[in-house]
């Protein structure tokens, strides 16, 4: 991408083209919606000519989820502010694991996953980034099955629970 310019001097405009910060009580809610969930972006071409990333916000209502999609060659990163996240994902959402405050969730490319808020009272809330500018949400028909398998992040700092 070409930087814009000072047409007087022929130096890139850094002033007008440069650090962008989104105030937080700035954010556009005139995105995609899900019921039971609430998402307004920071950053994305609109706002701030982004080309190839996406951020913003999503709270997620008490005791709401998502139905079963994916997000086509996108990759999504989650961090958890507040609440606690449980994300469900497979062939038949048999996959489950929970996140909490500082947690960082990846959502690999065509996954199919849901999100849920695992609390029944407190609303879960995350910033959500993704690696294109552009809302790809792609729903699935998928038959979940009743007991998912808890999978755990298990390495030599963090110790299977069991």
């Amino acid at each position: 991408m070409e930087q814009p310019t000072h047409p007087e001097s022929g130096h890139t405009d850094w002033r007008d083209n440069g650090v962008r910060v989104i105030k937080g009580d700035q954010l556009d809610s005139n995105t995609a919606q899900t019921p039971g969930m609430h998402r307004a972006a920071a950053i994305n071409a609109a706002r701030v000519g982004a080309q190839k990333i996406w951020a913003g916000t999503v709270h997620i209502h008490p005791n709401a989820k998502t139905g079963a999609h994916h997000h086509g060659a996108l990759e999504s990163v989650i961090y958890v502010v507040r609440g606690r996240a449980r994300m469900r994902w497979g062939e038949h959402l048999e996959f489950v694991a929970e996140a909490e405050p500082g947690d960082f969730i990846y959502v690999p490319p065509y996954v199919p996953h849901q999100e849920i808020n695992a609390s029944t009272d407190e609303t879960l809330e995350c910033v959500l980034v993704r690696s294109d500018n552009e809302a790809v949400v792609v729903n699935l028909d998928i038959e979940p099955v009743e007991k998912p398998e808890a999978v755990y992040w298990v390495d030599p700092i963090h110790k299977h629970p069991g």
